[in-house]
């Protein structure tokens, strides 16, 4: 897990991010299975999560913290409270995911903004980008790379 983490590091670093770092799906994932007390946080909205699917991964170790509402997008204004109810320990390894790596990355600074030491955002999101039919699951993210998953 050490060597995980040293790398995401690295690579935030070397990206100049205001958080920890950055995982691919497949580091996240191999993450999740080597320590129970690291936690995913998937900011996407509830209605993201119940039509278009959610990771499979035991539930102690996921959390569901909106970025922004739906329907309409306004931002949350309770994130940060509704994160600190979800994960207390400011040490925690929390990995962040959206739909393609935008809102996690927000989500991941802020945190850090608010005294989180272990930030990661995962690279390409669940579903990745567009493919050339303008369709997600198959060009990057947690879908295409085959890791556990349910829904649509």
């Amino acid at each position: 897990m050490n060597d995980l983490i040293q790398k995401a590091r690295q690579r935030g670093q070397e990206q100049n991010l205001a958080y920890a770092g950055a995982v691919t799906p497949e580091e996240a994932f191999s993450l999740i299975q080597q320590d129970q007390s690291v936690v995913l946080v998937d900011v996407r909205t509830n209605a993201e999560r119940d039509w278009v699917g959610r990771v499979h991964i035991p539930e102690s170790q996921h959390k569901a913290v909106q970025w922004s509402l739906y329907p309409g997008g306004a931002p949350n204004p309770d994130f940060m409270k509704q994160l600190q109810d979800a994960v207390p320990d400011t040490n925690s390894v929390i990995l962040f995911l959206c739909r393609s790596g935008v809102r996690s990355r927000h989500g991941a600074q802020l945190a850090s903004e608010h005294g989180y030491t272990a930030c990661f955002d995962i690279l390409q999101g669940f579903e990745g980008d567009k493919d050339t039919h303008g369709h997600r699951k198959t060009l990057g993210g947690w879908c295409s790379a085959n890791l556990p998953w349910l829904g649509a």
